[in-house]
């Protein structure tokens, strides 16, 4: 009997009918991983399957290859699948290798193929394994389950190996961001959705049909999983009518015209919505980047000197850009002029029967503001919330 991993029943239909599986990130790989491996290290006994809580609320059940135990350390892997969404890293496999340590709590390093930041700016500082928040959270979570289980109160040491990413990272965007010798354990939801354009688009329209068939007039919406995040921990809304649009703004707007939506509140990562100061109304990355040339130009505008300027066109993240203008006393003007184009772009996009507005924020620094159109937006959703509860 085929395996099953706790996806099958998961899948988007594109725009031929055919229907494209979900795959698992290098994240969840990663954890599952070093799950088995401290397991195994434990117990004394081969682990061959196990079982994985997905931030996404998905449970995989994950098969454990290439196995090497003795008593001082433990290596296994876990083959990733991408799905019907494949790229670079599908079917690679990504090994954990553990020990324990005279050190209490998990200690967690990339070897292998697994890149290490170089420069400033990037989620992890310089010299740590490009393994990002979220993974780290799911492998720590994993391996402190483990130990609880088997009552180990002492040190465990964690290595991700990824012997095929030293050749894949050159592939990648890594070399150019500042992250050297191999690839980077992503993933912020453990989950790999496919990425057919019309699919994405296609599922963009039906959730907000069904919204809209709900009663909602005003939506908040968020490009992806940063922005639902900031949405519910610093935002003061109500989040019943929102939803995900990814990279497709000027596809949403276009849809929430044509089915009579009243307004749109965006909120968005500032690394999203810096191309939209430049009228790009389709932000993947595939489309062109110009973040930090858009980040520049409008602090040039602002004010900022050239010297400025130019570290931000130097910058490789817009949190660094950010960094960038607040050492130097110019963020607060040289955001009031990306706004005014963020929200001069998403009205001519809109039209006169849409009101839409943006709130921009950062993952380090928090809000870094809104466009004109936001307030009145905030009270309509207020008005809408209120409405629905006295009925």
């Amino acid at each position: 009997m085929e395996h099953q991993t706790g996806l099958e029943m998961y899948c988007i239909v594109d725009e031929k009918n055919k229907k494209l599986r979900y795959g698992y990130t290098t994240g969840s790989c990663a954890a599952a991983a070093a799950q088995a491996a401290v397991r195994m290290l434990l117990s004394g006994e081969k682990t061959e399957e196990v079982a994985l809580q997905t931030p996404k609320g998905i449970l995989l059940h994950l098969l454990i290859e290439e196995i090497q135990m003795s008593r001082e350390e433990v290596v296994c892997a876990v083959k990733k699948d991408g799905g019907d969404d494949p790229d670079v890293t599908h079917g690679i496999f990504v090994y954990a290798r553990v020990k324990k340590s005279k050190e209490p709590g998990v200690h967690l390093d990339g070897g292998i193929g697994v890149g290490r930041v170089t420069r400033p700016g990037l989620e992890q500082p310089v010299g740590a394994a490009a393994i990002n928040r979220v993974p780290r959270k799911m492998i720590r979570e994993n391996v402190e389950q483990v130990c609880s289980q088997y009552g180990y109160t002492g040190g465990i040491d964690v290595v991700i190996e990824i012997p095929e990413g030293v050749e894949i990272g050159k592939k990648t965007f890594n070399p150019r961001l500042g992250i050297v010798g191999g690839i980077s354990v992503l993933g912020t939801s453990g989950i790999v959705i496919p990425m057919s354009e019309a699919a994405l688009v296609a599922s963009i329209r039906l959730e907000m049909e069904m919204l809209v068939k709900n009663g909602a007039k005003y939506l908040v919406i968020t490009p992806g999983n940063y922005g639902q995040a900031f949405s519910r921990e610093s935002m003061d809304i109500d989040l019943t009518y929102s939803m995900k649009c990814s990279n497709y703004v000027g596809e949403t707007l276009d849809m929430a015209r044509e089915m009579g939506v009243k307004g749109i509140l965006f909120i968005a990562h500032i690394g999203k919505f810096i191309k939209v100061a430049g009228g790009i109304m389709n932000t993947h990355s595939r489309n062109g980047d110009s973040r930090a040339e858009l980040m520049g130009a409008n602090a040039l505008r602002a004010g900022a000197s050239v010297e400025t300027v130019k570290e931000i066109l130097d910058s490789i993240t817009t949190e660094q850009s950010i960094d960038i203008l607040i050492r130097d006393h110019c963020l607060e003007s040289t955001m009031e002029e990306v706004l005014r184009r963020v929200g001069y772009y998403l009205e001519k996009r809109a039209g006169d029967q849409l009101k839409v507005g943006a709130v921009l924020f950062s993952s380090v620094h928090g809000k870094l503001g809104q466009t004109a159109a936001v307030e009145e937006l905030c009270t309509r959703i207020r008005e809408e919330k209120n409405d629905r509860e006295g009925e």
